[in-house]
């Protein structure tokens, strides 16, 4: 990748997109890295990539609120002057069946995990317009596609983010953008924690290729895309799931 490009990521402090911060940082891109509120994290973030000579910063924000998307949005322009990937990553999931879901419950998952997103892609793609070119990715999820047990607000906000990646990907084909999903499935990471061994073996043994994934499993797949040779390469929602759903 060229070491002039800037990357914003949403969610980038932790987990997956701990991840991809730290993937694009080696390979020279600058990355602005969104946070909600674990500041250890995101200083940890800061401090790891300075210690091998990358740069990230790192960006308090709320995804759910446009005013701090634009915001976000502004201070990587300001620091840097341009943004060329724009990674939606931040998610949260508040699970419960459908007949014992709050509406505040209901509302709360779709105003971060798909409203969020839509926010940022209108803070950032009228610069990535004006200079000709850019790459979006959506970190959504298997289960966009699966459903699951008491996950309807969750599964309802990742399947729109394939909508949403696809009418994108026709807006903006013309401008030379190109918009894609990354729909990982069961990943090693904090959101997993709260799993009990038990159902995790049963998970694990579903999984043609028997693991859990990395969130780097996630990160290389993210960086294909971001890509100057992938260019060709739009309107896709990419399954990273070791051969659960195909």
């Amino acid at each position: 990748m060229n070491e002039e490009k800037v990357a914003v990521v949403t969610g980038g402090t932790r987990g997956i997109g701990r991840a991809i911060s730290m993937n694009l940082a080696e390979a020279g891109v600058r990355v602005c890295a969104g946070y909600q509120s674990n500041r250890d994290a995101a200083e940890s973030l800061r401090e790891s990539a300075a210690a091998d000579g990358h740069v990230i910063s790192v960006h308090q924000m709320e995804v759910g609120e446009p005013a701090d998307c634009v915001r976000f949005v502004n201070e990587a322009l300001e620091a840097y002057g341009r943004i060329d990937y724009l990674i939606n990553n931040a998610g949260i999931n508040i699970d419960r069946t459908v007949r014992r879901m709050t509406i505040d419950e209901w509302h709360s998952v779709m105003r971060i995990n798909i409203s969020g997103c839509f926010y940022m892609i209108k803070a950032t793609i009228e610069q990535m317009i004006a200079q000709g070119s850019g790459r979006i990715v959506n970190i959504s999820s298997i289960i966009g596609e699966t459903g699951n047990v008491g996950q309807a607000n969750y599964a309802t906000a990742k399947s729109g983010m394939h909508g949403l990646t696809k009418t994108l990907a026709l807006e903006l084909a013309s401008k030379g953008i190109t918009v894609n999903c990354v729909a990982p499935g069961f990943i090693d990471t904090d959101m997993m924690s709260s799993v009990p061994e038990s159902v995790l073996e049963k998970i694990v043994a579903r999984i043609p290729i028997g693991r859990l994934g990395t969130a780097d499993d996630v990160a290389y797949v993210v960086s294909a895309l971001l890509d100057d040779r992938a260019s060709y390469v739009t309107g896709a929602v990419i399954p990273v799931n070791g051969g659960l759903d195909m």
